[in-house]
């Protein structure tokens, strides 16, 4: 079935609640009836199998990170609506497939046709590229975690998703020790540093108990393999995978593997994550080796350190956190603009001085103070260059140079931003969100 002949009522009767309750904010009011589901209207493509590919926006290739943040904010409704179901159902099948096929790829193709980067790695024609990225890896799991915990349906959860499990828990075992065990390598030609990896197999890392990880979600080459926020995710994730396989597959060897590998990895984090700041006291690096060399630093790409309460590795409130957060607000923080129209993180990935909409927004969802998360959404709005969407970054002076006209993940984030500030004001009733 086309996507255009599905309606997803839950999703528009939401959207035309959410207006009702936005009427005195008509331009915030109509950038949420943009955004929140500009995913269903424009990048899912039903495949033969009924498997559902989304494609990130303006580059036709399906992302494991993107694909997952595009529909989450639709998992809550899975419950009442049975096309949104079909919808989340269908991605996580397509998802597994992919990971089957190859669980160090970062994007597919929708079919083996060859499109995408050539680099010098394992190739295949399903890959549009093989970026060994670790929270590619984790938001799979996060998804079926969303999914089961709305619907409770364990008929989605087959023998193919079950294989998706145990591979990717051999990747992460494997990559715990990527220098002596890991036979992944990645070289691009003709390219900025940040788009391949040094020596193929990238800077030496030494053992922690933590995951490498080649490059950052934003695609750039991490500067040292331990990319703290994204083993930050693998710990929730995995908690997440050790209860799915005891109460979906009542597999407990699996179980047992994944709370093993989460100690691993969370003592890797606390133990060699941890640094003393001379303004801010202990926070979290951005990355570390394991030798005692850190980058600090946030970007904009989730996840990230700004996101640790959103991941769940950590509560909003946890002084680390707290700590590290006012280092990433702040100017310290090599990757934070500020400017005329806005003030917040971008990224190496884009031009200097440009913010990240996906950054204001996870201000906002980690905030807990509801001016500030109302004066972020009036800043994204006013940043949109008069469109009504989000782009992937603008200049902190003049949000008419923007990167990305089309990028789906920011839209769904800022559509999840505005239903979570009225739900915490009590102003979505639960009806709307679920059954």
């Amino acid at each position: 079935m086309n996507y255009l002949s599905r309606r997803y009522q839950a999703v528009y009767e939401l959207i035309d609640h959410v207006q009702r309750e936005l009427a005195q904010s008509p331009e915030v009011s109509d950038a949420f009836k943009k955004c929140y589901p500009n995913t269903i209207e424009t990048t899912v493509r039903w495949l033969e199998d009924e498997t559902a590919f989304i494609v990130t926006g303006d580059i036709p290739a399906m992302w494991l990170r993107d694909s997952t943040c595009q529909v989450r904010p639709y998992v809550t409704l899975a419950a009442r609506d049975a096309e949104v179901k079909s919808l989340i159902e269908g991605l996580i099948k397509r998802q597994a497939a992919y990971i089957l096929h190859d669980p160090y790829a970062n994007a597919f193709n929708e079919k083996a046709n060859g499109k995408g980067h050539h680099d010098q790695t394992v190739r295949s024609a399903l890959v549009w590229e093989r970026k060994f990225e670790l929270d590619s890896l984790c938001y799979p799991i996060q998804l079926c975690q969303d999914y089961y915990t709305v619907t409770g349906d364990k008929g989605l959860f087959d023998e193919k998703i079950h294989q998706m499990f145990w591979i990717i828990l051999q990747v992460l075992r494997r990559e715990q020790k990527h220098d002596k065990d890991s036979p992944y390598t990645f070289k691009r030609t003709h390219c900025p540093p940040s788009d391949t990896l040094a020596f193929g197999k990238g800077t030496p890392t030494n053992f922690t108990g933590m995951v490498w990880s080649g490059f950052r979600p934003s695609d750039d080459a991490c500067q040292f393999g331990f990319l703290i926020p994204s083993n930050m995710f693998a710990v929730v994730c995995l908690t997440y995978l050790a209860q799915l396989a005891n109460d979906v597959y009542c597999d407990f060897a699996l179980a047992n593997e994944a709370s093993s590998l989460r100690q691993d990895i969370e003592f890797g984090i606390e133990t060699y994550g941890v640094v003393d700041h001379p303004d801010f006291g202990r926070i979290y690096a951005y990355e570390t080796d394991g030798f005692g060399n850190y980058n600090l630093m946030d970007d904009a790409n989730v996840p990230s350190l700004l996101s640790i309460p959103y991941l769940g590795y950590r509560f909003v409130d946890d002084p680390i956190y707290q700590s590290t957060r006012q280092f990433v607000l702040s100017q310290k923080n090599p990757y934070f603009y500020s400017g005329k129209a806005a003030s917040g993180i971008g990224s190496p990935h884009t031009p200097k001085e440009h913010i990240w909409p996906i950054s204001l927004i996870m201000q906002g969802l980690t905030s807990t103070n509801e001016q500030e998360q109302w004066t972020l959404i009036e800043m994204l709005v006013r940043t949109t260059a008069s469109t009504g969407y989000m782009h992937e970054s603008f200049h902190a002076n003049d949000p008419s140079v923007f990167t990305r006209s089309w990028f789906a993940w920011a839209n769904s984030l800022f559509g999840q931003l505005i239903v979570r500030w009225l739900a915490i004001q009590g102003r979505l009733a639960e009806e709307v969100m679920s059954k």
